[in-house]
C-alpha cells in the first residue's frame, strides 16, 4: 500500500500559473495525479514544468471574478476526484479608506468562488458515489486579525467556517474537506510586505523556522490531504507556517 500515491486521480487548482497554486499543481502532480490547472491566467509554465518532471497536467481558463461561471466550467470537467481552492486575491488600505469594491472583488474570488466550486464538484461528486477531496486555501489570518487587509481577513476567516460545514455534510459521503493555513509565503500576494523592509524583518524575526516558506511547503500538505493517508481527516485546518500560530 501507498497511502500517499494520487496515480489515476484527477485534480483541479485554482490559480495554478504561480505561487502556492503552482507549487500544490506539481505536488499532486508528482505524487501521480493527472491535474487540472484552473485560473484566468496563462497555465503555460505550470503544465511545462509538471510535464518536462514527466508528470500529466492541461490548463482550464476560469475567470473566478465571477464565480457562477467558473463553477458551471468545472462542472463540465469530468472525473474530478480532488478539487483545491486556492485562487485568492488581495487588497491593501486602512479600514477607514477600505473601497467596497475592494471588498466585494476579493469575497468573491476568496470565498464565494470556493463556495461555488465545492459546490458544484460535491454535487458530481454525490452523483458519482465515488467521494473525493476538497482542500481550501486559508490563511494563519483565518486565526488573526492582521492590518489593512479587512476583505482578505474576512475571506479566510470564511474559508475555515466553509470547511467546517461543508466536511460535517460531506464527510459521512466519502468527501474529506480540509484546508491549510499557509503562514508567510514568498509569493507575488506577499511581495509588497518583502518589499518593505521593516515590516520583513519584523516577519522573520518571528517565524521560529528562520525563513519565510516556499510554495512546495504547501504542496506537500496537499498531497497529503488529497491521499489516502489522510481518509479520516475531516474538517481540519492545518498551518503551514513554520510555526508563526504558536509564538
Amino acid at each position: 500500500m501507498k497511502p500517499f500515491d494520487l496515480s489515476r486521480r484527477r485534480a483541479l487548482v485554482t490559480g495554478a500559473n504561480t505561487g502556492i497554486g503552482q507549487g500544490i499543481a506539481a505536488s499532486l502532480a508528482w505524487a501521480g495525479a493527472h491535474v487540472v490547472c484552473a485560473g484566468r491566467s496563462a497555465m503555460d509554465e505550470t503544465v511545462e514544468r509538471i510535464r518536462s518532471a514527466g508528470g500529466s497536467a492541461e490548463a482550464l481558463a476560469l475567470d473566478l471574478a465571477d464565480p457562477k461561471a467558473a463553477a458551471r466550467k468545472v462542472e463540465e470537467v469530468a472525473g474530478l476526484d480532488i478539487l483545491v481552492n486556492n485562487a485568492g486575491i488581495i487588497r491593501r488600505a486602512d479600514a477607514v479608506d477600505f473601497q467596497e469594491a475592494d471588498w466585494d472583488e476579493v469575497i468573491d474570488v476568496n470565498l464565494k468562488a470556493a463556495f461555488l466550486l465545492s459546490q458544484a464538484f460535491g454535487r458530481a461528486a454525490l452523483a458519482r458515489g465515488a467521494g473525493g477531496r476538497i482542500i481550501n486555501i486559508a490563511s494563519v489570518l483565518s486565526f488573526q486579525g492582521g492590518i489593512r487587509v479587512a476583505s482578505y481577513t474576512a475571506s479566510k476567516h470564511g474559508i475555515v467556517g466553509l470547511t467546517r460545514l461543508l466536511a460535517c455534510e460531506w464527510a459521512a459521503k466519502g468527501i474529506n474537506v480540509n484546508a491549510i493555513a499557509p503562514g508567510y509565503i514568498a509569493t507575488s500576494n506577499t511581495k509588497a510586505l518583502r518589499e518593505d523592509e521593516t515590516r520583513y524583518r519584523a516577519i522573520l524575526e518571528r517565524i521560529p523556522a528562520g525563513r519565510w516558506g516556499e510554495p512546495s511547503d504547501i504542496g506537500g500538505a496537499a498531497v497529503f490531504l488529497a491521499s489516502d493517508a489522510a481518509a479520516y481527516v475531516h474538517g481540519a485546518v492545518l498551518p503551514v507556517d513554520g510555526g508563526w500560530l504558536a509564538r
